[in-house]
């Protein structure tokens, strides 16, 4: 009965995926955990059936969790089973070419039973511990030598000697004892934790296709540990190495901490919401299509609870329709990767299956996670994407770009296919922050990605009405930048905003109070907009939509004709921004004049371009977003603006002091936009000076904001709430100081402004 009980525990087969041969051992009927490492039955068994079929490169233990080892582990076992093999099928190793003299027999006859059973079943179970042993009765029996005369004997007890010497040189060219002999001084003989420093399967329940490296790694440094998440929380650990310059991002989800029976339960749920398949019209709101799949998940759970006998807690019953949920409509462990506040980018290499995701952390910068797509995950999170946007993705239209929001995160999403990428699927997604980045923030101790300097000439400019070209590389914060310019313009004025994937914090400052209309245009990268209206069409639009300051996500092809259109058009009367891809003020001439076609007169039409790239520490392992200039475009040349003196920098960033500076041409007044801005204020007119200690004034007001959040350690001081409440006082003051002293007395208003700022918070806490 146990025998075929155990014959029954593992049945399996073999299917092919991509390159790789898989062996699946279902071990539902056995009554211990499916584990390599920690069970002999099961390291034996599994090195029996690599006996039998060839060329297995994955191995996958089933048992309402998959353990999956991957082609490195299996290679390791493979060698051992093909090394069991031969010892125990070769004659040279058996009793009667070991034992050369009858008289030795009854010596011997112990002996080689140990010999005998070391290496026909404990060499499969425990291949260290059976080496171990090996070695100890290799030198039992060295020293027995002396104390045999009779010279056959002898003979035949070297014969033995050199068969065991043989059998142990080929034990250790086996990997997996290499890898395990430098561990050799804390192993405790017969234990199976040593195994785990080799075999370190990726986990997952039946209902995941994700798979995770569950273990620890071993010979790491924990650098940091938290949780993230209200009543299920994700645990997370970052690790770094000795030897390696990488850092290991390890997620522990929590639906890793359900129990057997709940897995099962959703298991079944699963199978069951499987059936019904969400359509291309309930994605169009999926927001709406979330909360309608969570309640059902919710029902289904509790019902099936009952049927089980299964007595489950209301907050028990939320985690498990929530990760039913992210693994039926939802992106499963992506969505959990992006929930984290400190991950800013979520990469999905090809080919899928074999290689970690990457993140890009707060603290820590790019890492890899414990955590590897399959295959199969990924087609259902292309299926999605294009559900959602309306998008295609195929040959025809490799490249796809949109957005992705839930309850805990938005994001925006570009993903690749073939023939653009050859060997699979890729995504990209860009964390937004859940509330929309502001000045005061980017001042913050921590970030410093400008000064108070920078953010009082911002201000100024902005009130002014300039336009503004954010450049900068991938990664620079140029969308976050555009989004904090866009909490400095004052909420009685219309915005419209036009992008082709929403990053912009549209629905956040809707809900702050602003006047503002999101347009959505095709992408410029697709190659079939469908029914999409191109980038060009919709900036000409705006200017149809009556008087409003105009934000475009990002300048990528011949939309930035049309935005060069609607900032002369607009100059005069509102802010027209937006972002574009350049290392420098040339740069972003480059490419606009160029390489887009944007005539040299239309270019001049850009009043301040702010560039902010990415600097790195000496070390190369930091890297820190700095804003490095602040740039006006003069409007009297004529051919080359690099030449002709057409870019004069007002700020620019010192390596040195990690400061960005202001420059002589600043501070002696020799810009023409200021004293344009300067010319159309009758305070300022003429008056360089009190535009000079408007931008200083500007800059401390902002700077109070800073200390004040220090000083009562409340970071919601810095958030757009706060920071739009106190952007509409100083507006406020300013006017009503200027009408009681007849001019801005900047000492009185930073006074009052402080005195503000600090009541309000103090309300807000009580």
């Amino acid at each position: 009965m146990v025998l075929d009980k155990t014959k029954a525990c593992f049945e399996h087969d073999t299917y092919h995926e991509a390159d790789n041969k898989i062996l699946r051992v279902h071990m539902e009927q056995c009554t211990f955990a499916p584990s390599i490492e920690y069970n002999e039955i099961c390291m034996s068994k599994i090195i029996d059936i690599l006996g039998q079929v060839t060329n297995i490169t994955y191995i996958v233990l089933s048992q309402q969790r998959h353990f999956e080892y991957d082609t490195s582990q299996v290679n390791m076992l493979n060698e051992l089973s093909s090394l069991y093999k031969s010892l125990n099928q070769e004659e040279r190793y058996q009793y009667n070419h070991i034992v050369l003299d009858p008289t030795h027999e009854k010596y011997l006859r112990n002996s080689y039973a140990q010999f005998q059973r070391l290496i026909s079943k404990r060499l499969k179970e425990d291949p260290l511990s059976a080496y171990v042993h090996l070695k100890r009765l290799e030198r039992r029996e060295k020293i027995k030598m002396s104390t045999i005369i009779n010279q056959n004997q002898l003979h035949s007890q070297k014969s033995f000697i050199t068969v065991m010497d043989t059998v142990l040189q080929k034990i250790e060219q086996l990997k997996i004892i290499q890898r395990l002999l430098p561990h050799l001084k804390e192993y405790e003989l017969d234990s199976r934790t040593i195994y785990s420093y080799v075999l370190q399967p990726t986990t997952r329940p039946d209902f995941m296709f994700t798979k995770l490296l569950s273990q620890y790694p071993i010979d790491a440094d924990l650098e940091d540990t938290y949780t993230f998440g209200d009543d299920e929380k994700t645990e997370i650990n970052l690790f770094s190495f000795d030897t390696s310059i990488k850092n290991l991002y390890h997620m522990t989800p929590p639906e890793l901490k359900f129990n057997e029976d709940e897995y099962a339960l959703l298991d079944t749920a699963k199978r069951i919401l499987s059936e019904h398949k969400p359509t291309k019209e309930e994605f169009v709101n999926p927001e709406r299509m979330r909360e309608v799949f969570f309640n059902i998940s919710s029902d289904l759970v509790k019902d099936l609870a009952k049927q089980q006998d299964l007595h489950l807690s209301e907050k028990k019953t939320h985690n498990l329709a929530r990760a039913l949920m992210r693994y039926t409509v939802g992106f499963g462990l992506i969505e959990l990767l992006l929930s984290d506040p400190k991950v800013q980018d979520v990469n999905i290499n090809s080919p899928n299956g074999t290689v970690p995701i990457y993140i890009v952390h707060e603290d820590f910068g790019d890492c890899y996670t414990n955590i590897y797509p399959t295959p199969q995950e990924v087609q259902s999170w292309a299926t999605k994407l294009r559900l959602l946007s309306g998008r295609p993705l195929d040959e025809a239209n490799p490249i796809l770009d949109t957005e992705i929001t839930t309850e805990t995160f938005s994001s925006r999403v570009s993903a690749v296919t073939a023939p653009l990428d050859p060997f699979g699927l890729a995504f990209s997604f860009r964390r937004h922050r859940d509330h929309p980045w502001t000045i005061p923030l980017y001042m913050s101790p921590k970030i410093r990605y400008l000064n108070k300097m920078a953010a009082g000439l911002l201000s100024f400019l902005i009130d002014g009405n300039v336009t503004i070209l954010v450049a900068g590389t991938r990664s620079s914060g140029k969308s976050s930048l555009l989004g904090a310019i866009l909490v400095e313009i004052m909420r009685r004025y219309r915005i419209i905003t036009i992008e082709d994937t929403l990053e912009l914090p549209n629905h956040s400052l809707r809900e702050l109070g602003y006047n503002l209309e999101c347009l959505k245009v095709g992408s410029a990268l697709s190659l079939n907009k469908g029914s999409e209206v191109d980038a060009s069409t919709g900036i000409r639009s705006t200017l149809r939509l009556g008087d409003s300051a105009i934000f475009v996500g990002e300048v990528r092809s011949k939309e930035a004709i049309a935005l060069y259109e609607a900032m002369r058009v607009g100059a005069a009367a509102n802010v027209v921004a937006g972002t574009i891809h350049a290392a420098s003020p040339y740069g972003v001439y480059d490419r606009v004049v160029n390489d887009i076609g944007v005539p040299k007169t239309s270019f001049k039409a850009t009043d301040i371009i702010v560039v902010a790239n990415p600097i790195r520490s000496a070390d190369g392992k930091h890297r820190l977003k700095r804003v490095l200039r602040i740039t006006e475009i003069r409007k009297m040349w004529e051919e080359d603006p690099m030449r002709e003196n057409g870019f004069v920098d007002l700020m620019v960033y010192n390596p040195k002091t990690d400061e960005l500076e202001p420059t002589k041409d600043l501070m002696n007044g020799n810009s023409d936009i200021l004293k344009r801005i300067a010319g159309n204020i009758k305070d300022f007119a003429g008056d360089w000076d009190a535009v000079y200690n408007n931008i200083i004034l500007r800059g401390e007001c902002k700077q109070a904001l800073v200390e004040l959040s220090q000083e009562l350690e409340d970071p919601n001081i810095l958030e757009a709430k706060f920071v739009i409440m106190a952007n509409d006082k100083f507006h406020l003051l300013t006017a009503k100081v200027r009408d009681s002293n007849g001019k801005i007395d900047n000492e009185k208003l930073l006074f009052k402004f402080k005195e503000f700022i600090r009541r309000e918070a103090k309300r807000l806490n009580d």
